[in-house]
């Protein structure tokens, strides 16, 4: 046993504790989200993680690393929590991007957390970049199987037009959660949900008529 692990234990056995390592995990996950989300990578303090997570510091180094390597995990696991693939259906895109807004609207941490990192990384690469880019591999080769770029040559060219398509849906949803407040300031609404539900509306019958343009006519 490694002497971070050894004296993790102790601690915790010194106050008469049993020891859940899945469960201590779970806790500094949780208490990680809702710190980064709040506050950012550079922002975020491992005190306040390792307090609200009823943890020991030195459990957050042993299960994650560094801070940098645990606020990757955390960014990589709440993108993991919405399945795109499943929810940019080329069958029923409308619909889809309609299930999509609501998860984003339900979730909203994982924008602040999408906003942090583009803002502390300044554009370059990310933790766990190459895990995460082959997760988007994965969803545009679904749209393609899919026949969401049907209407463009086979290969190359309609792989690209089908990241263009995946990229141009989320921005279309994400857009609303990221500057929720021009969202209620250009629908003119005091209230937000209902600005929200106005804009939800428009962005499913948009995306049914960017489809139906993209279809191919048949023969």
């Amino acid at each position: 046993m490694d002497p971070l692990r050894r004296n993790v234990n102790r601690m915790v056995y010194s106050f008469g504790m049993s020891y859940d390592a899945e469960e201590t995990r779970r806790r500094i996950f949780l208490a990680a989200s809702a710190e980064f989300a709040a506050h950012g990578l550079a922002g975020a303090r491992v005190d306040r993680i390792a307090t609200a997570a009823k943890a020991n510091k030195q459990a957050i180094y042993l299960y994650f690393g560094n801070k940098e390597a645990l606020f990757g995990s955390v960014v990589q696991a709440k993108v993991d929590e919405v399945c795109h693939a499943d929810l940019l259906d080329p069958a029923a895109a409308g619909e889809s991007v309609g299930q999509l807004f609501d998860w984003y609207r339900e979730h909203p941490d994982l924008i602040r957390l999408l906003l942090w990192e583009a803002l502390e990384t300044a554009g370059g690469p990310v933790v766990g970049e190459a895990e995460r880019r082959e997760g988007y591999v994965a969803v545009v080769n679904d749209l393609v199987e899919g026949g969401a770029a049907d209407a463009f040559p086979e290969g190359e060219p309609r792989t690209r037009a089908a990241q263009d398509w995946m990229f141009t849906l989320l921005g279309l949803v994400a857009w609303n959660f990221a500057v929720p407040q021009l969202c209620r300031l250009v629908l003119d609404e005091q209230d937000q949900e209902i600005a929200l539900d106005r804009r939800r509306a428009t962005l499913v019958e948009t995306v049914r008529a960017l489809t139906a343009a993209r279809t191919p006519a048949g023969p």
